[in-house]
């Protein structure tokens, strides 16, 4: 089952993507390739958070679902498990949790345990690390996305972390050992990068299935699961007081028993990879922190992009905090496994991203016009934050140059010009007061002018009438044909104005040529005519005249033939 699991997580629903960069100036770490106006999720930079997801307008990036995988674990015939996040607090109401266990034995799971049994686990064995060894910062391990972030953008500080695998992994561990190996363990939790986590190959078969809470409710929907119609019941598990804390910046850190209220130098809560990003850069040159704990999301887990709710942050910690509290009775601290079996490895991820020489870069700015220290906006609308972070992109071939907005509306001002001072059409520009802002080299042959005549009104070159009715509002726009005697000239003249700049284009059509022709053409018709007119009169005169000396023949003739019979009967005896 391990190996059919496709390795992508995050991707691109192409038929929604529609160029705004939005997903590539939210992504932490630029993982999206724009190509033919597309954003592609590159799987190597990818890190899975999840964040392109949340920011996309478009609902054009999305996670892969693994329902089906789920499905046919359940189909399998092999008992399955289900490892919840403690994270569930946060999602569902009260009543729906008092019928979540019901819910999910419906969908086939034969045993419902926490992960925050796990998460306790975690935070013992991190603390007994850190006690044998606190000559440097440790990094906590319970967030993929900051494990992926560092492993493949901060590969020097991977031997910060701490050897210890996540909650859900150590869970996993747990539920695999008590049931055996041939037990199924499906993940359910408000995470994407947990996807991720599962193919690591340390991680191979400890959990079979990752699913996010949103892909749980879609498949108790499938099934027609309803929680008003399942009866009340208890976990197979109980959460563990604190552990239940997990998903808040610190809960990790309280889990440990330490003594944290948020002011110790030594102990650091952080969340939000805006906030991470700061501190990673700051070590190994800061070692005065212990214990690091990183959250990629902003509030931590309970704004895990795999939760689908229109609750806000705030009633989601709120919910979390009040069941940790109800349910702190019901917790009973598990037995402490030997470390050997929750311990985690890290690797660094070389090569991630391709050097690139500063040659190579002047390159990109001299194609798009940034040689000059002066172009480089450092505007951000590419997604970008500077000018050279997009060169660097353009090289690495995850950025176009094109992508550039005053770059291409550069472009497009250079086009316009060209259109402009090329067009075989006279243009002219008139402000509001029919003054004359701009003409254009056709226009200036038309009517025998220079820029001398800028500034001045339009009646010192022709008529202002039609001019004035589009100021005055009398129409918006005109199509009209004038002769302009002075510079033997007929145009068809196309005005209207631009409301918005309070001016007036005039567009005017040299027609003269074809006046002429059409003339020329009206006059050869008109001989054409006449002289056809002539020619039929001509040949009916003819007709006649022939029809009037073949009638006088035949009546000569008749006359003759008379003639010559009567002599032949006057012979006859």
């Amino acid at each position: 089952m391990f190996d059919s699991i496709s390795r992508q997580i995050v991707f691109t629903l192409t038929a929604r993507c529609r160029d705004c960069y939005r997903c590539l100036r939210a992504c932490p770490v630029k993982a999206i390739r724009m190509e033919r106006g597309q954003a592609y999720v590159d799987e190597k930079r990818c890190i899975a958070c999840g964040t392109c997801i949340r920011e996309c307008p478009q609902n054009a990036k999305s996670f892969r679902h693994d329902i089906d995988v789920a499905q046919r674990l359940i189909e399998s015939g092999n008992p399955v498990v289900a490892s919840i996040a403690p994270s569930f607090a946060a999602v569902f109401s009260k009543w729906q949790i008092a019928r979540l266990a019901s819910g999910l034995r419906t969908l086939g799971f034969r045993y419902i345990g926490q992960t925050s049994q796990g998460a306790y686990q975690v935070s013992i064995h991190s603390l007994g690390i850190i006690k044998k060894d606190g000559s440097k910062p440790y990094i906590g391990t319970a967030c993929p996305a900051i494990v992926n972030y560092i492993e493949k953008y901060r590969p020097h500080l991977v031997e910060y972390l701490i050897p210890i695998v996540s909650p859900m992994i150590a869970h996993g561990r747990m539920l695999k050992e008590r049931f055996g190996q041939d037990t199924k363990v499906i993940f359910i939790g408000p995470c994407v990068a947990k996807k991720s986590e599962i193919l690591r190959p340390e991680n191979k078969g400890v959990v079979d299935c990752v699913l996010t809470f949103k892909e749980l409710m879609i498949w108790l929907n499938q099934k027609g699961v309803n929680f008003s119609n399942c009866e009340e019941s208890n976990f197979d598990e109980r959460p563990v007081h604190l552990a239940q804390l997990y998903p808040l910046p610190g809960g990790m850190i309280k889990t440990a028993g330490l003594d944290d209220d948020g002011f110790d130098l030594k102990l650091l809560r952080v969340d939000g990879i805006n906030s991470v990003k700061p501190l990673l850069e700051s070590i190994p040159e800061d070692t005065s922190y212990t214990l690091i704990e990183p959250l990629f999301c902003s509030q931590g887990c309970i704004n895990g992009p795999g939760i689908d709710i229109e609750k806000n942050i705030f009633e989601k910690r709120k919910d979390l905090l009040r069941y940790d509290r109800e349910t702190a009775h019901l917790h009973v601290i598990p037995a402490v496994e030997e470390e050997r079996f929750f311990y985690g490895q890290y690797n660094r991820e070389e090569g991630i991203l391709k050097e690139v020489s500063e040659e190579e870069i002047e390159r990109v700015f001299e194609r798009t016009g940034k040689l000059d220290p002066q172009q480089q906006l450092n505007c951000g609308a590419c997604g970008y934050d500077t000018c050279r972070d997009k060169a660097i992109a353009v090289v690495q071939g995850m950025a176009e140059p094109e992508m550039c907005i005053p770059y291409m509306k550069r472009l497009a001002e250079r086009k316009t010009d060209q259109i402009f001072n090329t067009t075989p059409n006279g243009i002219v520009i008139l402000d509001k007061e029919l003054k004359i802002l701009a003409v254009n080299p056709a226009f200036k042959k038309f009517f025998y002018c220079s820029d001398a005549v800028l500034g001045r009104h339009i009646s010192y070159l022709m008529d202002p009438a039609p001019f004035e009715k589009l100021i005055t509002g009398a129409a918006d726009s005109i199509d009209i044909i004038m002769t302009h005697k002075n510079y033997n000239l007929m145009c068809r003249e196309l005005l209207y104005i631009l409301k918005q700049e309070q001016q007036i284009v005039g567009i005017f059509i040299n027609i003269t040529s074809q006046q002429e022709n059409e003339k020329r053409l009206k006059e050869i018709k008109s001989q054409t005519v006449q002289q056809a007119s002539e020619l039929l009169e001509h040949q009916i005169k003819m007709a006649q005249t022939i029809a009037r000396f073949l009638g006088e023949s035949t009546a000569r003739g008749e006359e003759l033939v008379r003639k010559l019979m009567s002599l032949t009967e006057t012979d006859e005896p």
